[in-house]
């Protein structure tokens, strides 16, 4: 089959390699669609700790079973699946608690030490494959795992209904969890990015206050700020306007040496909340239920799409702030752009 290879930090070729085969308690999925994300980018550039090269990327995946292993028997061929990418050794003392996004041995599809979805074809175990309904667009659907971080990352806030919220960024996961705030019990949410185009998404999924700059609202500060950028800048700029008693959220993922200066004492003196939130956490099956449901505007979202052949071209374009949503499509064989923006 043909795959993305990251060869190591800072090179990937396209190349042939051997289709998976399943294991006992694994399915193969032909791949629908693929989302490309932050994480892929930092993984391409060496800066995920513990990748493991070579890997082929790829963890936000739709696709259908093609073969099971001989100890699957609640899946048939056919089946159309979401992925959840994470898996985790299920022994160490966070695992034991509940907390397995913070296993040592955490390994994400794509990420660290298991090839991805930038394929063709992807194995996955069993466990990692969410059965989806036979009517819903596997397109769409690769959004299930964003959605999941996203709900993972509300059920680490602590919150109240009738809060204000404030949102830094309007990329995939700053327009999921602005979506996702009213059903969290948000009274307003407030979305600031720099890209007008970005800002143009957040209106599209039903976002009512977009800004560009927080100091143009008229609002000072606000009960829960979310920084969906991993930004330095834009963290520095979000902190200060948490309401006293409130809470900040680190969602974006930030350089792992990266450093931002805050008010200690402002944080002891108005006992602000400082919350981070990683991947997947018993989110994955709700996240399901909830795209199914119609949580989230998936349309608004997904403007381009890209073949395997054009797999360097979408990072380019997804450094560059390009459109909304990109994809990699691994069996389709035209690249498509359904927003020109």
């Amino acid at each position: 089959m043909r795959a993305i290879v990251f060869d190591k930090a800072h090179e990937l070729s396209l190349t042939e390699v051997a289709t998976p085969k399943a294991g006992p308690k694994d399915v193969i999925i032909k791949v629908a669609a693929v989302g490309i994300c932050g994480t892929d980018t930092h993984v391409f550039d060496g800066e995920f700790e513990g990748t493991i090269y070579p890997l082929i990327p790829g963890h936000e995946a739709t696709g259908v079973v093609t073969e099971v292993g001989s100890d699957v028997h609640d899946l048939s061929v056919g089946d159309h699946v979401a992925i959840n990418p994470s898996t985790t050794c299920g022994e160490c003392e966070f695992c034991l608690t509940g907390r397995g996004n913070l296993c040592r041995a955490w390994n994400g599809l794509g990420v660290v030490a298991s090839d991805g979805a930038s394929a063709e074809y992807v194995s996955v175990p069993r466990a990692n494959a969410f059965k989806l309904r036979p009517e819903t667009d596997l397109n769409y659907a690769a959004l299930i795992e964003p959605l999941a971080c996203a709900i993972r990352g509300y059920d680490i806030l602590p919150r109240k209904m009738g809060e204000h919220y404030l949102i830094y960024g309007a990329g995939t996961m700053g327009l999921l969890m602005a979506q996702l705030a009213p059903r969290a019990g948000a009274a307003s949410v407030t979305v600031v990015d720099l890209n007008e185009n970005r800002l143009q998404a957040a209106r599209d999924v039903g976002v009512e206050h977009t800004l560009t700059n927080a100091d143009d609202s008229e609002r000072e500060n606000w009960d829960v700020v979310i920084d969906c950028t991993g930004v330095i800048a834009a963290i520095e700029n979000a902190l200060p306007r948490v309401k006293a008693g409130g809470t900040f959220q680190h969602f974006g993922v930030a350089p792992a040496e990266a450093k931002a200066g805050y008010s200690p004492f402002r944080v002891y003196r108005d006992e602000i909340n400082i919350v981070g939130t990683m991947a997947v956490l018993n989110s994955f099956g709700r996240a399901v239920e909830m795209f199914e449901a119609g949580a989230i505007k998936p349309e608004a979202m997904i403007s381009h799409s890209f073949t395997l052949d054009d797999y360097e071209l979408a990072l380019e374009k997804f450094r560059a702030g390009t459109g909304r949503k990109l994809q990699i499509r691994p069996n389709d064989t035209q690249s498509r752009v359904f927003m020109d923006l």
